[in-house]
Formats: structure tokens, sequence, C-alpha cells
């Protein structure tokens, strides 16, 4: 293998990490965020109750913001 080869197969590697690291921080932050909390809970919904209609997704945030509004628990405001 040529130096030229060793370098493009540890550039690709090293490139692979990123890649890897970047879809890992960006799963990390929108589950933080709580960007994937609706299409979880209907995935949960359709596992576990398939006979019951999801909530929308409209009364699905309305019921956590009332939930998270009655228990603040960590939340300082």
């Amino acid at each position: 293998m040529s130096r030229t080869d060793t370098a493009t197969s540890l550039l690709r590697t090293l490139l692979s990490a990123v890649a890897r690291a970047g879809r890992g921080i960006r799963w990390y932050m929108t589950t933080l965020m709580g960007d994937t909390a609706y299409a979880t809970y209907v995935a949960h919904q359709r596992r576990q109750h398939p006979e019951e209609e999801p909530l929308t997704e409209r009364q699905f945030w309305r019921q956590r913001m009332d939930d998270q509004d009655r228990n603040p628990g960590a939340r300082c405001c």
C-alpha cells in the first residue's frame, strides 16, 4: 500500500468518525430539546396500545405543557 493510499484511508476513517460524532450530537440535542417527543409518543402508543388512537400533535403538546405547569420538577421558572 502506498503512502497516498494510507493517507486517504486514514482521512476517510477520520471523516467517518467525525460524521458519526456529528450524528450523535445532533441526536442528543434533538432528544434533549424534546424535538422527537411526539414521534416517540406515537411509536409507543402504536406499539403498546394499538387499539387507542394517539393524541394529535397539538393535543400532545398542550397536555405536555399543562403537565409541566402542574409539576415543574427541576425547572427554575
